[in-house]
């Protein structure tokens, strides 16, 4: 079973002003859990006008927002027994989601190097490696309120799949399917 890390640089304003702070390219973060990316969650703004409404999100990536954005897809190998706890989480947390909040105070953390204890609160790379923690991923040994979107790039069982533009993904995916469906035909015909 697969999991797969979307870093991404949306161009936001919000986005802008964290990589001031970062100087990374990618600074939000999701995680799917499929390689079409049609399971895609993460915390961040709950409406695209307002940066300031945010918690749990479910992420179209194939809407204009993201399929224009810059990004860069890793997959981390799991046990369906990992796969299934990570799932269960998510799950646990869509059903509660008006309890949960985006945690802009834990961003403030990150910077000054303090833990930010927010219950029911995550930022988007901090709600991933906590997913990730759930299903025994460890990312670079440090608690999830310190985990910024490239850490997440460099955990170890993160291999690199693909950068570039959203919608550039999709093609390259699409493409590859095809290839595959039409080679089974052919092996199965022939």
């Amino acid at each position: 079973m697969d999991v797969y890390i979307i870093l991404t640089d949306t161009g936001t304003v919000f986005t802008r002003l964290i990589r001031l702070f970062t100087k990374k390219r990618l600074n939000h973060a999701s995680l799917s859990f499929d390689k079409e990316l049609e399971m895609t969650c993460s915390f961040g703004r709950k409406r695209m006008n307002n940066p300031f409404i945010g918690g749990f999100v479910k992420e179209n990536m194939r809407d204009r927002f993201f399929g224009e954005a810059y990004c860069a897809i890793y997959r981390c190998s799991v046990t369906e027994e990992s796969y299934q706890k990570m799932l269960s989480y998510v799950r646990e947390i869509e059903t509660q989601q008006t309890s949960y909040t985006y945690n802009f105070l834990g961003l403030f953390g990150v910077l000054f190097a303090k833990e930010i204890k927010r219950p029911y609160a995550f930022f988007c790379s901090e709600f991933v490696a906590t997913v990730l923690q759930r299903g025994g991923i460890s990312v670079g040994g440090k608690l999830p309120c310190f985990v910024k979107p490239d850490d997440l790039a460099a955990c170890k069982q993160a291999v690199f799949l693909y950068e570039g533009r959203v919608e550039g993904y999709f093609s390259q995916h699409l493409s590859s399917v095809e290839s595959c469906s039409l080679k089974d035909v052919l092996e199965q015909v022939g």
